[in-house]
């Protein structure tokens, strides 16, 4: 009886790994699919160099440029809110909180994550702007810089928790032997726990740049729905999760050039993704054979 309960668990674990992995090439092959017809009427060429991206006008582009550099600007400014923010709860709450004020606050900053972005939107658009337009009058109603601050806010605990788990782990032994040698805690926890840790809060670091870019609700809410290829983080702008929702609300028909023109935008928003997770796990498996 116990070997057929083990033979079934194992079965079921078995059938869960396939389904993943069936629901992932599932995924790729929609998209990949609907971007080799995209491209059999667009050229390639034009797709990454066009710094236009109007494919619903009249007259039609369909450079990528202006909607990449969007979600590259919104999430550079959520990366310089969420980073320094971030580090510094990790530190304090690792090196200097007392067990008690770590066992309770950790769990408060990771709801954070829990909020729904419709809400992060929301609250960009209504309290965020408003406050910033007080510093600059000329900035707009919809803008990046609003919206890049606000998705900083939600990805705080992505880095906090998970820099504060990689401080966490660095042997005791360690802190120790520097506290021994007439160190600070300062001195402590930037030149001897931060270094130590330093692969796993690389890796926190880069999964909270690829939440970012991932990021749709609070963009589409309040960055804007103007595709322009600008730095400038005062003006709308719009991501590529902002146009594909834009386009997915049903005013385009399906099976045009125009609506294939999602799965394009669609995979290129995964190839940045599958590129930056990838990463981050050759970064951890380094960071794990280096203390096997």
């Amino acid at each position: 009886m116990r070997k057929i309960k083990e033979l079934l668990i194992e079965k079921s674990l078995f059938s869960s790994a396939l389904i993943t992995i069936a629901v992932t090439i599932g995924i790729v092959s929609v998209l990949a699919v609907e971007t080799i017809r995209f491209f059999s009427e667009v050229s390639i060429f034009d797709f990454f160099t066009d710094t236009q991206w109007t494919p619903l006008f009249t007259e039609k582009h369909f450079g990528i440029l202006p909607l990449l550099s969007g979600t590259l600007l919104t999430s550079f400014i959520a990366i310089a809110v969420a980073l320094p923010i971030g580090l510094s709860i990790s530190i304090y709450l690792s090196e200097y909180a007392p067990k008690s004020f770590r066992k309770t606050v950790k769990p408060l900053l990771e709801l954070l994550a829990a909020v729904p972005t419709v809400v992060y939107g929301f609250f960009a658009l209504i309290v965020v702007t408003p406050f910033l337009q007080q510093l600059y009058p000329n900035l707009s109603g919809f803008n990046s810089l609003s919206a890049g601050i606000v998705m900083g806010i939600m990805i705080i605990p992505y880095v906090s928790s998970l820099s504060e788990d990689a401080l966490h782990a660095v042997p005791k032994s360690l802190r120790e032997a520097s506290f021994g040698m007439g160190a600070t805690k300062l001195q402590t926890a930037f030149k001897v726990m931060v270094p130590a840790a330093s692969s796993g809060i690389i890796v926190s670091i880069i999964l909270a740049i690829s939440r970012a870019i991932g990021e749709t609700m609070i963009v589409a809410i309040a960055a804007g729905q103007q595709p322009r290829l600008t730095l400038d983080p005062t003006v709308p702008i719009e991501t590529i999760t902002a146009y594909i929702v834009q386009v997915s609300l049903g005013d385009v028909q399906h099976g045009s050039l125009e609506y294939r023109t999602i799965f394009a935008a669609g995979i290129t928003l995964f190839v940045f993704t599958f590129l930056l997770n990838t990463l981050s796990y050759r970064i951890r498996k380094k960071y794990q054979e280096k203390y096997e």
